[in-house]
């Protein structure tokens, strides 16, 4: 289970994970470029999106809550 800062887990974040090799990663974002650019790393490393869903916690803002699973390829 990850749940970055809303600047995201990082390159290096994201290596170190990876390099565990867990079976699936289970990602909490609060800011969607970030997790976009997470999403990137995490590819790098041999993971891939499997399932996507977003959460409106916050009304009548622009933020969303999005919950990404990761799977090892």
């Amino acid at each position: 289970m990850l749940d970055p800062p809303r600047t995201g887990a990082g390159k290096a974040v994201a290596g170190a994970l990876t390099r565990l090799a867990p079976a699936q990663i289970v990602y909490v974002a609060c800011d969607p470029v970030a997790f976009a650019r997470d999403t990137a790393y995490l590819a790098e490393g041999g993971y891939r999106l499997d399932a996507l869903r977003a959460f409106d916690l916050f009304p009548h803002t622009h933020h969303l809550e999005s919950v990404g699973r990761f799977v090892k390829d």
